[in-house]
């Protein structure tokens, strides 16, 4: 089965070019027109497509959500060192985590309607893949890297600057944004206890709806814990518990010294 045909299966398309017209209309919206089509049809080919039925030969898009992780990283980094030469390293790096998490890739996406263009199984697809946070923002991350691959950092930077770096006012205003994980790093490096350590307690479900739990300690100390549909959500849910009870302590201390 080729490429077109596997695509056509997973829109239901009957019609003839149809499946081209669809990355043609999403080569649009991002602005930019893959040299190689390839690298595009690989970003938006989910696991769960790529290893269902006698589709085993299809790669999916983990390796180009890696490298388009530290792509979005680095100019994102380039951006905030040249827009704030006063800030500190906390400072850019708080800004940083607020502009690359999952929760900005996530809105991004909604404005892109990428969910559409995804490759799933008809199993992931009916427990609603497509609207999943984590799917969304890891094809995301796919598309930034395979946009990388095709034009280079030229190619990337107007992509990066149009949705994600023109929105960072808005998103400093919203908590929804906020990257607990990164919060709590910088408060326990600021407390001089070094790096938290998470660790998945417990998983369950099928692989297209799964539930983990995660639990995260410092010193050896467990501080927090969370639930949450993918691993992600679970540790901004545990660093969040954990950022909550230092407030406690903070508070519990203060009224101490009163």
């Amino acid at each position: 089965m080729s490429f077109w045909d596997a695509i056509r299966r997973a829109f239901g398309i009957r019609r003839q070019g149809e499946s081209e017209r669809l990355l043609a209309e999403f080569q649009d919206k991002i602005q930019h027109h893959f040299a190689n089509s390839e690298l595009l049809r690989v970003a938006l080919t989910h696991r769960s497509f790529a290893r269902s039925g006698e589709k085993d030969w299809l790669p999916s898009n983990e390796r180009l959500e890696f490298l388009g992780d530290s792509v979005l990283g680095l100019v994102v980094s380039e951006f905030l060192y040249s827009r704030f030469p006063t800030k500190s390293e906390g400072g850019l790096t708080k800004l940083k985590s607020l502009l690359v998490n999952e929760t900005t890739l996530f809105r991004v996406s909604e404005a892109l309607d990428l969910g559409r263009y995804i490759l799933l199984s008809p199993e992931e697809e009916r427990a609603g893949g497509r609207s999943r946070v984590s799917i969304n923002a890891d094809s995301l991350e796919a598309v930034i890297g395979a946009l990388y691959l095709d034009g280079g950092l030229g190619a990337v930077r107007p992509m990066i600057g149009r949705y994600i770096i023109s929105q960072m006012e808005k998103i400093e205003a919203d908590d929804s944004f906020r990257n607990y994980k990164g919060e709590l790093l910088e408060l326990l490096q600021g407390r001089g206890e070094g790096m938290p350590r998470y660790e998945v307690t417990d998983e369950r479900g099928p692989d297209h709806e799964k539930t983990f739990t995660v639990v995260v300690y410092t010193n050896g100390r467990q501080i927090g814990s969370g639930i949450g549909p993918s691993k992600k959500d679970a540790e901004q849910e545990a660093a969040a518990e954990a950022l909550r009870g230092f407030m406690t302590e903070n508070e519990k201390a203060d009224e101490a010294a009163t």
